[in-house]
C-alpha cells in the first residue's frame, strides 16, 4: 500500500461508467491532492483477453489512483489483477454495486450480491495475484432481500476473505423494474445501515456512498465513517473539489484558480492532440467548471459545441476562459 492511501480514501471520486476516463482523472487531480480517483469498472475479460494497454494505461499524475474491476471467475479475476499490477495502481477494487442489465447478463456487479461465498472466492484469487490492496464496491442489499442479515452475511466473507476496504452504497439495487439511473435515485438511502455495518466490523476500513451533494454532508458522514465517495455531483461540479483538501484533509495550501485550471487542461489538450484525441474528449469533462460565475452558460456553449468543431484545438479553453473573466469584470 503506498503511503497515505488509506487516509486517500477519506474523500473518494465514484468510478462512473463513460465519465471517469483518463482526461477526466488528470482534471480532478487539479483540484485535489489527495483525494483517491477511480477508473471507470473495466470487465476482466477486456484486459485478460483485450488491450491491456488500453484499458489500464494512466497518466502517473493521477495518483493516488484504483482501478475497477467487474467480474465473476475468480481465475479471469486473479490474472487480471496480476496484469493491472504492472501498471502500478495503487488498489483494485471488485465491483459488486451496478445494476444494469449488460452487467447482469455477465454475471457481475450488483448480483453478486446473492452470491457472497463466490465473491470471496474472487476476492481471495485477486489477493494471491497482486500485492496491492483488493477492495469491494457493493450495495446495502438487492431486490427482497433483508439488508441487515443478508448485508452482513455478505460483509462477514469479505473480511474472511482478507478484503482490504469495503466501499458501500446506501441503497438497495432492484435488478428488475428500474433502470441503473433509476436504481440511483429510486431505493431509498439507508445510511444508518452503513453506520452501523461500519461499527460491526471496525477497525475495517468502510466508505459511504450514495446521495452526498456538498462537503458539509460529507464532513457529516465522516463522524460515523472512514470516508466518503461522491459521485456525479464531483463530476458535474467540479470546483466542489477545490475545497477537498483544506476541508477533509486539512491541507490548507491553495488550489489552482480557474484561470491556471484552464491553462493546464490547455497544455494537457496540446499534448494529447498529438496523440490523436480529440478536445471534446478533454473538453466534455470541463463543462461545470464555471458553474455559478457569470458567464458560464457562454463557457459551457463554448467548451461543447466549439470543441467538437474540425480542427479544435486548445485554444477553446482560453476563449472560454475569456468569456467568464469579462462578464466578470461587467458586473
Amino acid at each position: 500500500m503506498r503511503p497515505g492511501l488509506a487516509a486517500s480514501r477519506r474523500f473518494s471520486v465514484a468510478p462512473m461508467m463513460d465519465w471517469t476516463d483518463s482526461h477526466c482523472r488528470v482534471l480532478h487531480r487539479l483540484l485535489t491532492r489527495h483525494g483517491l480517483l477511480f477508473t471507470e469498472m473495466v470487465n476482466s475479460g477486456a484486459i485478460v483477453h483485450g488491450d491491456a494497454e488500453r484499458h489500464l494505461r494512466f497518466d502517473a499524475v493521477e495518483h493516488p489512483i484504483a482501478l475497477q474491476v467487474g467480474g465473476s471467475n475468480p481465475a479471469e479475476l486473479a490474472e487480471a489483477a496480476r496484469i493491472a499490477s504492472g501498471f502500478g495502481y495503487d488498489e483494485i477494487n471488485l465491483n459488486v454495486g451496478c445494476p444494469s442489465d449488460r452487467v447482469q447478463s455477465g454475471k457481475f456487479g450488483a448480483c453478486l450480491m446473492a452470491e457472497p461465498e463466490l465473491v470471496a472466492e474472487c476476492v481471495r484469487a485477486m489477493r494471491g495475484a497482486t500485492d496491492m490492496p483488493v477492495t469491494v464496491k457493493c450495495r446495502i442489499g438487492i431486490d427482497d432481500q433483508d439488508i441487515e442479515e443478508s448485508l452482513d452475511r455478505f460483509a462477514d466473507a469479505m473480511v474472511e476473505a482478507g478484503v482490504a476496504a469495503l466501499y458501500v452504497h446506501a441503497r438497495k439495487a432492484w435488478l428488475q423494474g428500474l433502470s441503473p439511473k433509476e436504481n440511483r435515485t429510486i431505493p431509498p438511502l439507508d445510511y444508518p445501515r452503513v453506520y452501523r455495518l461500519r461499527q460491526r466490523l471496525s477497525p475495517l476500513s468502510m466508505m459511504i456512498n450514495g446521495g452526498i451533494e456538498t462537503l458539509d454532508q460529507a464532513e457529516a458522514h465522516l463522524a460515523q465513517m472512514d470516508g466518503v465517495m461522491l459521485g456525479r455531483a464531483a463530476y458535474h461540479n467540479p470546483m466542489l473539489m477545490a475545497e477537498v483538501d483544506a476541508r477533509i484533509f486539512g491541507d490548507d495550501r491553495p488550489v489552482p484558480d480557474l484561470a491556471a485550471i484552464m491553462a493546464t487542461m490547455a497544455e494537457y489538450a496540446e499534448g494529447q492532440l498529438g496523440r490523436g484525441v480529440r478536445l471534446n474528449g478533454i473538453a466534455r469533462h470541463m463543462l461545470g467548471l464555471a458553474n455559478g460565475r457569470p458567464g458560464a452558460r457562454i463557457f459551457r456553449q463554448i467548451m461543447s459545441v466549439d470543441a467538437c468543431r474540425p480542427q479544435a484545438g486548445p485554444e477553446v479553453f482560453m476563449r472560454a476562459l475569456a468569456a467568464v473573466e469579462d462578464r466578470a469584470e461587467a458586473v
